[in-house]
């Protein structure tokens, strides 16, 4: 693969803001749990964009002491006040129902009721995001100012939900490479309409693929998880514990909530040194926030680093649970832009086709003094004292391509001469190049 197109990826990578925003409403409006049809018709819409393969878990599962839980199907609940009002109602927002509610239809007092309504007290506007999957148990969720709007009396609780023995499905795609080195993306498809957390994870990801895809060739083989949150990327890795996927991973991603108007984190693996963490210090580190690895929060590179398997998997992000929308009715496809999601999906290419960049280790073809880069066309015949922009340009180039004829010893990678001289890892690559086609290098 040549590194001018991997630079090239970066400009087609700015475009594609549109396309994934288009795809994230056409998601926006489906129930996903840790199981049930929302999962499956999610999993089958992106199948339309690459080719998916569709893993299911049977419920009652062992996962390294987790148990795959029963199928949850949601069908309709409302809560019905004294005088014919409906309050609470799943048709109106699936946030309305705690998610793995138990069935139930009944009559009961508001003082009761109200012990099964979560409600945000601070954000009365807002709907909250509430599970309940390995406990039975049903409630609804509602905006607090309705809450409190309710007046004392005998109400109608209904809460239609199918749980029967199914079980835990998960999406895997693999753009096969030159080697059987695999570089992961991973992400969750759990959250029921949210946006930033997470379907901006899910179409980042798509729009990843597909890029990659359009390639004439790539070094490493990419493999793509869609799973639910925790347990499925458990069950992925229970399943894979002594395949290749697992033996043979070079370095990971983990996309979480990479869609709000925020900076970016990168959180290292637990290794902390792999060579993922060490591009994201070029791509992430200057503008943005580089973290160490965090074993009490963020998402399944948890269960990717835990120490039984520990493999070089990092995570990318926009946000901590801090955010204002964060796990509410809030998180919609309004709080995202089309260039936003550009930004994160360009970011994220970097990251991961730096590997590309990197794989190969240059050598100067001679490298006894300097080269006479006039010779070559890479330098100017004449020498004048003049800072416009053009010239800082190619004083800055100059300045990467000095770095990389006196490195290229073939003891130092791309990574850490980029460091050296504060370049973009693939501009630095496409340059090498350059100087690979004047016989510079080899």
């Amino acid at each position: 693969m040549g590194n001018q197109e991997l630079l090239d990826g970066v400009k087609k990578a700015s475009s594609m803001g549109p396309w994934m925003h288009g795809l994230l409403e056409r998601l926006f409006p489906l129930c996903r749990s840790l199981t049930g049809p929302g999962n499956r018709e999610t999993l089958s819409i992106l199948s339309d964009y690459m080719e998916l393969s569709v893993t299911e878990v049977p419920s009652g599962t062992d996962v390294f002491g987790w148990t795959v839980p029963d199928e949850w199907s949601p069908i309709s609940a409302e809560i019905t006040g004294p005088n014919g009002e409906v309050y609470a109602n799943f048709a109106d927002h699936n946030l309305h129902l705690v998610s793995s509610s138990q069935p139930i239809d009944m009559e009961i007092d508001l003082d009761e009721l109200k012990e099964h309504i979560y409600s945000l007290p601070n954000n009365p506007d807002l709907i909250p995001y509430v599970t309940s999957y390995y406990a039975p148990r049903w409630g609804f969720c509602m905006r607090d100012k309705d809450k409190q709007n309710m007046q004392p009396g005998l109400y109608r609780a209904r809460i239609d939900t199918k749980i029967k023995p199914g079980g835990l499905v998960y999406g895997e795609a693999v753009l096969e490479g030159e080697t059987d080195k695999e570089i992961l993306l991973s992400t969750y498809i759990c959250h029921p309409s949210m946006a930033a957390d997470n379907l901006a994870g899910v179409v980042l990801s798509a729009a990843i693929y597909k890029l990659l895809s359009r390639l004439k060739k790539r070094h490493y083989t990419y493999r793509f998880l869609f799973v639910p949150e925790t347990i499925g990327a458990m069950c992925w890795l229970k399943n894979n514990e002594t395949s290749k996927a697992v033996k043979n991973m070079h370095a990971g991603l983990v996309l979480s909530c990479v869609g709000i108007n925020d900076q970016l984190i990168y959180e290292k693996s637990r290794q902390g040194n792999t060579e993922l963490d060490r591009i994201a210090e070029l791509v992430i580190g200057k503008t943005d926030i580089i973290e160490d690895f965090r074993p009490q929060q963020g998402s399944d590179e948890r269960q990717f680093c835990s120490p039984g398997f520990n493999l070089p998997v990092g995570a990318l992000m926009r946000m901590l649970p801090g955010w204002e929308f964060y796990h509410t009715s809030g998180d919609t496809p309004e709080q995202l832009t089309p260039e936003i999601l550009a930004s994160s999906l360009q970011a994220t290419w970097k990251l991961l086709v730096g590997h590309e960049a990197n794989e190969k280790r240059y050598v100067r073809t001679d490298l006894r003094g300097e080269p006479m880069l006039s010779k070559h066309g890479l330098y100017s015949t004449i020498n004048i004292a003049d800072k416009n922009e053009e010239k800082m340009r190619a004083r800055k180039e100059h300045v990467s391509l000095m770095y990389l004829l006196n490195y290229a010893d073939g003891e130092h990678d791309l990574v850490e001469i980029a460091k050296k001289c504060d370049a973009d890892l693939l501009e630095l690559g496409a340059l090498a190049e350059r100087l690979v086609d004047v016989g510079l290098l080899q």
